[in-house]
């Protein structure tokens, strides 16, 4: 049986990781064992922060909306209970992107949705 030589095949691995770690600063980008390491490290980090990500965002939009609901006498939390009280079913990405571009718009909606608080009937 002939000999298998595995030549070929650690060099196209260690480049496969050599290029995912460009860029790195110092030895991280050129040893393999360090860069390993490291790329490893990397994956985990984008895997866990992509998840993270749709959290931080949502916080960001929540920010936003309370921001510009406080200019019109409102908490964030009303003006939620308000939006289902109106039936308006916008999502808080949409509804941030409102607030931060176009103003009149989103007052509007806001006066919606005290129209819909004042039309309530008190418990």
């Amino acid at each position: 049986m002939a000999r298998v030589k595995r030549g070929v095949t650690t060099h196209a691995r260690h480049k496969k990781v050599l290029e995912l770690s460009k860029g790195y600063v110092g030895r991280s980008s050129t040893n393999y064992r360090i860069a390993l390491e490291r790329v490893e490290k990397a994956l985990r980090y984008a895997y866990r922060d992509r998840r993270n990500k749709k959290r931080e965002f949502r916080g960001l939009w929540i920010q936003r909306i309370n921001a510009a609901v406080r200019e019109h006498g409102l908490t964030y939390s009303q003006f939620i209970h308000g939006l289902n009280l109106a039936g308006i079913e916008i999502d808080r990405k949409v509804l941030a992107a409102i607030a931060y571009d176009d103003a009149a718009a989103f007052g509007e909606v806001v006066s919606a949705v005290k129209g819909a608080i004042e039309a309530k009937p008190a418990a």
